[in-house]
Formats: C-alpha cells, sequence, structure tokens
C-alpha cells in the first residue's frame, strides 16, 4: 500500500508564495508521475500541475509561470512552489502519485488566498 500525505498549505496574501509537498510512502520504490490538482468550492478538480518521469512538466494557462513543480527523487516527494498567489487560487490541493500503472491520491489541504 502507497500512502500520500500533502503538507504546506495554509493562509497567504494575495501576491505571497506557498510550497506545497507530497510525500509518498509504503510500498513504493519510485515516482512515476506526480500531479497536483485543486478543487474550489462548487466547481471540478482541476489540474494545475504535472511532472513526468523523465522531468517534462506542463501546466495549464491559468498558472504557468506561476507555479513550479518539481520532484525529489530519493525522498520520494514532489513539490508544488507557487508564487504571485491570487485569491482565485484558493481551493482544496491535491497530489496524486502514480507508480507501477497505479494512481495514489493525498487526502488534501487547503490553500487560502487573501485580498
Amino acid at each position: 500500500q502507497v500512502h500520500v500525505v500533502e503538507s504546506g498549505g495554509g493562509l497567504v496574501q494575495a501576491g505571497g508564495s506557498l510550497r506545497l509537498s507530497c510525500a509518498a510512502s509504503g510500498s513504493i520504490s519510485s515516482i512515476d508521475r506526480g500531479a497536483w490538482y485543486r478543487q474550489a468550492l462548487g466547481k471540478k478538480r482541476e489540474l494545475v500541475a504535472i511532472i513526468f518521469v523523465g522531468g517534462g512538466t506542463s501546466y495549464p494557462d491559468s498558472v504557468r509561470d506561476r507555479f513550479t513543480i518539481s520532484r525529489d527523487n530519493a525522498k520520494k516527494t514532489v513539490y508544488l512552489q507557487m508564487n504571485s498567489l491570487k485569491p482565485e487560487d484558493t481551493a482544496v490541493y491535491y497530489c496524486k502519485i502514480t507508480t507501477s500503472g497505479a494512481d495514489y491520491w493525498g487526502q488534501g489541504i487547503q490553500v487560502t488566498v487573501s485580498s
């Protein structure tokens, strides 16, 4: 079994920064893909960043140039650096780890950006 735990969320003023961490543990030897999603109140869950096994990344236009996803293979951890935060970035952020063909989700962490 693989456990995924997010950390680093909280309350920040508009224009500020936060760094989310996503640590995988248990029966996992390596992370194939890591992704961050978010779900705002009353909205569908959306992908905000993904990092592939080779290190390539992809972002939607809404966060490109503000968010950066990275990974530490030794620590089995994926990060999301969020800069220039906006009130519309307020949401519950979820991490998804893909390993050996299976997806594992974290429980989610709240990010609130005040105006």
